[in-house]
C-alpha cells in the first residue's frame, strides 16, 4: 500500500501550507475566505490549474443529492481535495483511508469516542462473554420465529430494529415488555457505558449486512451454513463497504500533517469514514462486496475489547443463522433492492423479504 502522505503527481495537493489553511479556517484572521461554496484554493506551485479568482470548488457530502449516492462526492474529494475546509460541515474534511485511520487513533486528535479503541477497552470490566453470546443467540431466534409465518416482512422494522435492543435488554434482565422503553437509557448504559448509544448504530450496521448478503444469491447460499469465521469476514466487509457511521468528527490538539497539507491545531475535522472504506489506495476493487478479499479492514470499530463491538458481531452471526434456520427459503421480495439512505449515518430503511420464498 502506498503512503497516502506522498501523493502521486496526478493527486497533487490542492491546499498546502499552514498559513493558507489557517487563512480559510472559520476562526481565521481578517481576510479569511467568506462563507459559501468556496472550499479550497488552487496552488500554482503544485501545478494545479488556477480558475478565475484563483479558487476551485470542492464538493460537499451535504450537497443536494449526495445523500442518495455520496460515493461520487467521496471519490472526487479523495482524488482532488484530500484536505479542504467545508463551510457546510464547518470543519476540515479528510477522505483518504490513511488520514482517516490516523485521525481515529492518533493522540494528536481528540474529542471522539469509538467503541473498541484503547480508552474504551479499559472502561469495560466484568463482562461475561458466554452470557453475551447466549443472549444474542436466544434473542435472534425468538425474533426470527415471530416473522417466519408471514407472507412478507420488513427485516429492518421487524428484525434489525429489535435485535440490538433485545440483546441488551436480555443481558441486563429487562423484561421484554419494557425493552424499548428502558434499553436505550440506563439499561444500555449499565452494560456498555459510553457505548450504550451504539444500539442505533448496530441496527443500521445489521441492516446493511443483511442487505448485502440477501442481494447476492450466491453469497446467500454460501453463508447459509457457513462457519463463524466466514460470517465474521462478511460482517467486516459490510462495515468497510457500507459503514453505519459515514462521518465522524474529531478535533486536533496540535498541527497535524496530512495528505494535502497541514491541519491547524484546535480545528474541527470531519472524517469521511464512508470515503475511506472505498479508497483504492487501500482496497482493491473497493466498491465490490467481497468477504474473501485479502486486504480486509474496517474503521467503524476499534480492535480492542468492548461489549458493543462484541454484541454487534454476535448479532450479525446469530441474526443471520436464526433467519436462515427459521426461514430456509428466505429471499428479497420480487423487484425489491435495498436502497441505503442517510448523510451522517447510512443504511437501508427497509428490507422487504418473502420469508417462505
Amino acid at each position: 500500500m502506498r503512503d497516502d502522505r506522498t501523493p502521486e503527481p496526478s493527486r497533487a495537493p490542492r491546499v498546502v501550507g499552514l498559513r493558507r489553511l489557517t487563512a480559510m479556517a472559520p476562526d481565521g484572521p481578517a481576510g479569511a475566505a467568506a462563507p459559501g461554496r468556496v472550499r479550497s484554493v488552487a496552488d500554482p506551485a503544485a501545478g494545479a490549474p488556477v480558475p478565475p479568482g484563483g479558487r476551485t470548488v470542492a464538493p460537499s457530502p451535504l450537497d443536494p443529492g449526495a445523500a442518495t449516492d455520496p460515493y461520487p462526492v467521496y471519490r472526487r474529494l479523495r482524488e482532488e481535495f484530500p484536505l479542504t475546509y467545508d463551510p457546510l460541515l464547518r470543519a476540515w474534511v479528510l477522505s483518504r483511508y490513511a488520514d482517516v485511520a490516523t485521525a481515529l487513533t492518533d493522540a494528536r486528535f481528540t474529542h471522539g469516542h469509538r467503541p473498541g479503541d484503547p480508552a474504551c477497552s479499559r472502561a469495560h470490566v466484568d463482562v461475561d462473554l458466554a452470557e453475551l453470546r447466549s443472549v444474542a443467540e436466544r434473542t435472534a431466534y425468538v425474533l426470527a420465529r415471530r416473522i417466519a409465518d408471514r407472507p412478507r416482512a420488513d427485516l429492518v422494522a421487524d428484525f434489525c430494529h429489535w435485535l440490538p435492543a433485545g440483546t441488551v435488554a436480555a443481558a441486563v434482565g429487562v423484561p421484554y415488555r419494557d425493552m424499548m422503553r428502558l434499553v436505550r437509557g440506563r439499561a444500555a448504559t449499565a452494560l456498555a457505558g459510553e457505548c450504550g448509544g451504539q444500539i442505533a448504530v448496530r441496527e443500521k450496521a445489521l441492516a446493511s449486512f443483511l442487505g448485502n448478503v440477501l442481494t447476492d444469491p450466491g453469497l446467500t447460499a454460501a453463508l447459509r451454513d457457513a462457519p463463524a469465521a466466514l460470517v465474521a469476514r462478511a460482517w467486516t466487509e459490510s462495515l468497510r463497504r457500507d459503514p453505519p457511521v459515514q462521518i465522524a468528527v474529531r478535533r486536533t490538539r496540535e498541527d497535524v500533517p496530512v495528505s494535502g497539507g497541514i491541519l491547524p491545531g484546535g480545528s474541527s475535522v470531519a472524517l469521511l469514514v464512508g470515503a475511506a472504506g472505498r479508497d483504492p489506495e487501500r482496497f482493491r476493487a473497493p466498491d465490490r462486496f467481497d468477504p474473501l478479499r485479502d486486504d480486509p479492514g474496517q474503521l467503524t470499530y476499534g480492535s480492542g475489547f468492548c461489549p458493543a463491538v462484541i454484541l454487534a458481531g454476535l448479532e450479525a452471526e446469530y441474526g443471520l443463522r436464526a433467519l436462515f434456520e427459521a426461514m430456509p427459503r428466505l429471499r428479497l421480495a420480487d423487484g425489491f433492492r435495498p436502497v441505503p439512505a442517510g448523510l451522517i449515518t447510512r443504511a437501508p430503511r427497509s428490507l422487504v423479504v418473502l420469508p417462505n420464498g
